[in-house]
């Protein structure tokens, strides 16, 4: 259970997923080569070994890099784990460096980069720690 976080070339005047056209194609991010070595020197905990799929930890918190093996690289998902607020930074971050921007699947919004911005990451720690308790 992972919280989702697309990261992807989408026009800066957008809100949310809803203010995109139905026909956008975004444009890619950069090549493969390029997006890997950006992500590298930018994080050197990343853990590329393969390359179509990254891993780095925080103290508190995960992320796996679904970058895939195409060819240009059209985006990122980030699958976010674990809790504290000091991940939002990370994941602004990782939108600065590959030139995206970052769309909360769990609202359906884009991330400003604002640390206040909390809602989808909440929500899902929120849900989690729902579920495991259940268990």
């Amino acid at each position: 259970m992972s919280w989702d976080v697309l990261v992807f070339a989408a026009p800066p005047h957008t809100r949310s997923v809803d203010q995109l056209p139905q026909d956008f194609a975004p444009p890619p991010l950069g090549t493969g080569p390029d997006i890997r070595r950006c992500l590298r020197e930018n994080f050197p905990d990343l853990d590329l070994a393969d390359p179509a799929w990254g891993q780095m930890a925080g103290p508190t918190w995960s992320i796996e890099f679904n970058i895939g093996s195409d060819d240009p690289v059209d985006s990122i998902m980030l699958h976010v784990s674990g809790g504290g607020d000091d991940i939002l930074a990370v994941v602004a971050r990782i939108v600065a460096v590959t030139g995206g921007r970052a769309l909360d699947i769990s609202t359906g919004e884009f991330l400003t980069g604002d640390s206040t911005q909390t809602a989808g990451w909440h929500g899902f720690q929120q849900y989690r720690d729902q579920i495991l308790r259940r268990s």
